[in-house]
């Protein structure tokens, strides 16, 4: 927009806020949204300082053009303001806060500037968005999960968010109770998204076994067990010998000589195996306790493997809209 043609815009502006609102005008407004509920003593106080900012901003001096619009804005929220302060501060250096003045003045549709300076306003973001600022799209799955960027909050997961941001190494930090701390330094160029997921890994003290927590205890079961079967079996051979010694008395009181009967020898061959039951049950058994001891749990820590998995591509530069509804710093 000239400054004539501004000028004149403000001057009608004055003009229509000076005047009686019509009943017709009344029942149908036709003023846009950025007129409602401003007093009209803010509006001249704003198009006094938007005209003091457009002649310093002609003269270059940008620091008192970017002070004089900031002081519009403060009483009235305009697109014109918005688009002339973008300006001011793309040329004054600051990419971040030139696009977002530049976005805001746009907010209202097509209609917010007039149709010159709306293709203005657009071909500057578009610059802006290819030259002078890099995007950063991180997604974090983990619930409760505080992500930061460059240490200052950004989202809280689950979920994703999207942000423009200078070019340069920025600082992607995650923090959740009971997870490691994730720190990730980023480096983007100008023109190029990148784009990336967090993932979380859980501190804790992990205990494990060399075993199955049954496996030697079966062992010292088994080992019972043996030694419970040569028990039995010595008190069964104990019994057969007995009774066969009772046998030889009851039939032979006197001069008999000493016979060796089968259940004798049974008795005895008896006694040879729960001998040997005992002793593979005593081995067993103590076989069973080393291998609990050795089998007792260990405790450790966690090992931390999360990370941040990241893509580059360039910017979408041609999806203005959709990348400025995104914008935040």
């Amino acid at each position: 927009m000239s400054t004539r043609a501004a000028i004149c815009s403000w001057l009608s502006i004055a003009l229509l806020s000076s005047r009686a609102v019509p009943a017709w005008a009344q029942a149908e407004p036709a003023l846009p949204p950025w007129h409602e509920g401003v007093a009209e003593e803010r509006k001249r106080e704003a198009q006094e300082l938007f005209m003091q900012g457009r002649d310093l901003h002609r003269r270059m001096v940008l620091g008192d053009a970017r002070k004089k619009y900031e002081e519009a804005l403060a009483l009235w929220e305009h697109p014109d303001l918005r688009f002339h302060l973008g300006k001011v501060l793309k040329t004054m250096g600051m990419p971040l806060l030139a696009y977002e003045n530049l976005r805001l003045a746009l907010r209202w549709g097509p209609a917010s500037l007039d149709p010159e300076d709306d293709e203005e306003a657009r071909a500057l973001m578009k610059e802006l968005v290819e030259r002078e600022l890099a995007v950063i799209e991180m997604r974090c799955d983990e619930p409760g999960a505080a992500v930061l960027l460059d240490g200052r909050p950004w989202f809280v997961g689950p979920g994703s968010s999207r942000r423009f941001l200078t070019p340069g190494e920025h600082v992607i930090s995650a923090t959740k109770e009971g997870y490691f701390p994730l720190v990730k330094p980023v480096v983007v160029l100008a023109g190029v998204e990148a784009s990336g997921a967090l993932k979380l890994s859980a501190d804790g003290i992990i205990t494990v076994r060399r075993w199955s927590a049954w496996k030697p205890w079966a062992v010292v079961g088994a080992g019972a067990a043996l030694g419970m079967a040569g028990a039995l079996l010595r008190w069964q051979a104990d019994e057969h010998v007995k009774g066969a010694e009772q046998q030889f008395e009851e039939t032979c009181r006197s001069g008999c000589a000493p016979t060796r009967s089968d259940a004798t020898s049974r008795g005895r061959t008896e006694r040879h195996v729960a001998t040997g039951l005992f002793i593979a049950g005593g081995a067993t058994l103590a076989t069973g306790a080393v291998l609990v001891f050795f089998n007792m749990p260990r405790a450790y820590r966690s090992e931390d493997q999360g990370g941040v998995e990241l893509r580059i591509a360039p910017a979408a530069s041609g999806a203005i809209a959709g990348l400025s509804a995104q914008l935040s710093f």
